[in-house]
């Protein structure tokens, strides 16, 4: 296989081939909702993402105050699921715009990088879902006050776990990134070692603006993985980087060899 891209195409193909990649990845969005309403609906999603809460409601249940409230939840998830199971082709249609630009080597590192995206993202619902959303419900339910009743609304508490699971689920991406600005050499281990203080701040504040609940818990919850996968990510970086100037060094030594005269031996 050749190591070089292949040869350029002109501006208005490049725009045309986005477009019908990009009518792809809208159908198959389209279809994986269609398809995860159907699988939610037979799961009875409502019941499975009550869990979490439901030893804090001491029997009672969460209320509705609009007929269409269940359907509003079903297809809250249904998006979120539907974008999961896109997620395939819409990597496919990527990988295939940007393949004709990529080397040998690079092309090869696709699969493993998009298995360590999936088990990520799965990872950061997982953290989500089974660890920071109960402690969170826990501690905003403990300092209501007595003279209070708490009569939750099913939506507002739907719209809350889901978007908690699916925010930490994108934010556990954060090495996957990392790794690519290092690919393309926008970033050097160097550079992300000398801001590991500002870091700090950084994960604290998206934190703070990516959980939608206020308290401490989902905050250092949040943070805290992301510090640490960023702390991952200049591990992996520093690898990534040696590899990028073996390959330069090499390609270096290669253009300034000088020619093999006809007959000489190798």
């Amino acid at each position: 296989m050749s190591e070089a891209p292949g040869q350029e195409m002109p501006f208005l193909d490049h725009l045309e081939e986005l477009r019908r990649r990009l009518f792809w990845i809208s159908g198959a969005i389209v279809i994986g909702v269609v398809v995860g309403f159907a699988l939610l609906s037979r799961l009875d999603i409502i019941r499975l993402l009550e869990r979490p809460i439901l030893p804090l409601l001491h029997g009672q249940k969460l209320i509705y105050t609009h007929p269409g409230t269940s359907f509003h939840i079903l297809l809250n998830a249904s998006l979120a699921l539907g974008i999961v199971l896109a997620s395939p082709v819409i990597v496919g249609q990527i990988w295939g715009f940007l393949a004709p630009a990529l080397y040998a080597h690079e092309k090869r590192v696709v699969i493993p990088v998009v298995v360590a995206m999936v088990a990520l993202f799965l990872a950061g619902v997982s953290l989500s879902y089974f660890v920071v959303l109960p402690l969170t419900l826990q501690f905003l339910m403990s300092i209501e006050s007595t003279a209070l009743t708490p009569l939750i609304s099913a939506t507002e508490y739907f719209d809350f776990a889901i978007s908690m699971c699916v925010a930490f689920g994108v934010v556990f991406e954060v090495p996957i990134a990392i790794l690519a600005l290092t690919a393309l050499g926008l970033v050097t281990p160097k550079f992300l070692s000398k801001y590991r203080r500002h870091a700090i701040v950084v994960c604290l504040t998206a934190a703070a603006f990516i959980t939608p609940g206020a308290d401490p818990y989902s905050l250092f919850a949040l943070a805290i993985p992301l510090y640490v996968l960023y702390e991952l990510s200049v591990f992996v970086a520093q690898f990534a980087y040696r590899k990028r100037q073996k390959r330069e060094a090499k390609r270096d030594e290669e253009e300034t060899a000088p020619p093999r005269r006809l007959g000489a031996p190798a």
